[in-house]
């Protein structure tokens, strides 16, 4: 892989790279070229990923404390330089309904999905501020935010939401740095996070079969992959759905 897709040589942090969606991630941008290090508080995970040759490095996160996102930032930094791509990819699903919801249950979501990469877009944009060579931040919605709805999910698109609009103000504000932001949305992917998810059954339309199929983790991360090249080097404050087709049926 070369030319307008090339990114041989950047440096690309994505959180929650140890599986999932984050893994197919990792995997597509290291093809691509890129020094991929995983940000994670599944240290085995990630290091599984970087024997495997999915990663190049790994630093040991917790996405609810602020201080851990410093320290794991200045980690990379340190060892690496600083990133080229941030990936906002960690994220939790679980669901608890509305008329049920729990001001713990609604924290800890917005914890993870909103508070957490804030923070990090804070400390690895001024990273590449002072590195002088702009660079590219992509942030993971959710599908669900243009309806692919399940029950119980209140919490997670409201956090998910918030990521969105965290986009375009920080499109705005880094603009002038030479960072773009941008958002993929994610439409169904069988990952042991989204099995796994707690709360009560996941009933309604996104559980409709999408007219081409549910997508893999890869799927997720070529979408990411186009943004972090020099062929979206215009491109900021766009979202790109990646759901298999559901809005179409």
């Amino acid at each position: 892989m070369g030319g307008m897709f090339d990114l041989g040589g950047r440096v690309a942090l994505v959180t929650g790279g140890a599986s999932g969606i984050g893994a197919g991630i990792c995997e597509v941008l290291t093809e691509a070229g890129a020094r991929v290090v995983i940000a994670d508080r599944d240290e085995q995970g990630a290091r599984a990923q970087v024997e495997s040759g999915a990663a190049a490095d790994c630093v040991s996160v917790d996405l609810t404390q602020e201080d851990s996102i410093v320290a794991a930032v200045r980690q990379v930094v340190e060892r690496h330089g600083a990133p080229w791509l941030l990936v906002n990819n960690a994220g939790l699903q679980h669901r608890e309904l509305l008329l049920k919801g729990t001001v713990a249950h609604w924290e800890r979501i917005h914890a993870v999905n909103a508070r957490a990469p804030f923070l990090m877009i804070r400390e690895v944009a001024q990273a590449m501020i002072t590195a002088g060579g702009g660079g590219r931040i992509v942030n993971c919605a959710s599908s669900g935010l243009v309806g692919q709805f399940v029950q119980g999910l209140a919490a997670y698109l409201a956090s998910k939401g918030d990521l969105a609009a965290l986009t375009t103000s920080a499109a705005f504000e880094l603009a002038e740095h030479g960072i773009t932001v941008n958002t993929v949305l994610p439409g169904g992917v069988g990952t042991p996070g989204a099995i796994a998810a707690e709360g009560p059954p996941p009933i309604g339309p996104g559980n409709r079969r999408p007219p081409l199929g549910m997508c893999t983790p890869r799927d997720i991360g070529s979408a990411v992959l186009y943004f972090a090249t020099p062929a979206a080097r215009l491109v900021t404050n766009q979202v790109l759905g990646v759901d298999g087709g559901f809005t179409v049926t």
